[in-house]
């Protein structure tokens, strides 16, 4: 049930720690929108920061992009991908990673149809999904109501040609047998 919009831009200029290296840059924002789940939540603009959890899910998906982006072939551009959260049902931060790759592959195309850029800059596709252990059973997909009673949870990023970029997780309640996982 969880629902994602995502967009893609792409900006002249880099973060000043990339100035005159002649190379691009990726940058990813994520955010849950007020009512995106249950009990409404508060803005971040309205709370005068980002809260955590928002940060350190940008940096995600950010990190997992750059690794399928010819960043070299940008110049110095960069490539600004926004997330947000249109309905919360757990594996909101795989659902924003998954749709972030299909939204790059059809600007990064576009961007070689109408001249922005000479060459596409995608190496490959990225997908992710959210996996758990309940009592002993695997999950794939997990929906929120799964998730909050998870023994164990786990993300996996990895590229549509069978390459690992990421593994995150962690034993909620219980440390996970190795066979398990």
């Amino acid at each position: 049930g969880t629902k994602v919009l995502t967009s893609v831009t792409l900006q002249v200029g880099v973060p000043p720690f990339l100035r005159g290296q002649q190379t691009g840059w990726l940058t990813a924002e994520y955010a849950m929108l007020p009512c995106s789940t249950q009990k409404r939540i508060a803005r971040e603009s309205s709370q005068h920061h980002r809260n955590s959890r928002s940060v350190e899910i940008s940096r995600l998906i950010g990190r997992c992009l750059r690794t399928v982006v010819n960043l070299d072939l940008l110049g110095e551009k960069t490539i600004t991908i926004d997330c947000d959260v249109l309905q919360a049902d757990g594996g909101t931060r795989v659902a924003c990673i998954t749709a972030a790759s299909l939204a790059l592959n059809v600007a990064a195309g576009r961007w070689v149809e109408v001249g922005i850029l000479e060459h596409n800059v995608i190496k490959d596709s990225v997908a992710a999904i959210s996996a758990g252990v309940i009592k002993e059973n695997a999950y794939l997909d997990l929906s929120y109501q799964e998730d909050s009673q998870v023994d164990a949870d786990f993300n996996f990023i990895m590229t549509k040609t069978g390459k690992l970029i990421e593994v995150q997780g962690t034993a909620e309640k219980n440390p996970l047998a190795w066979e398990d996982f």
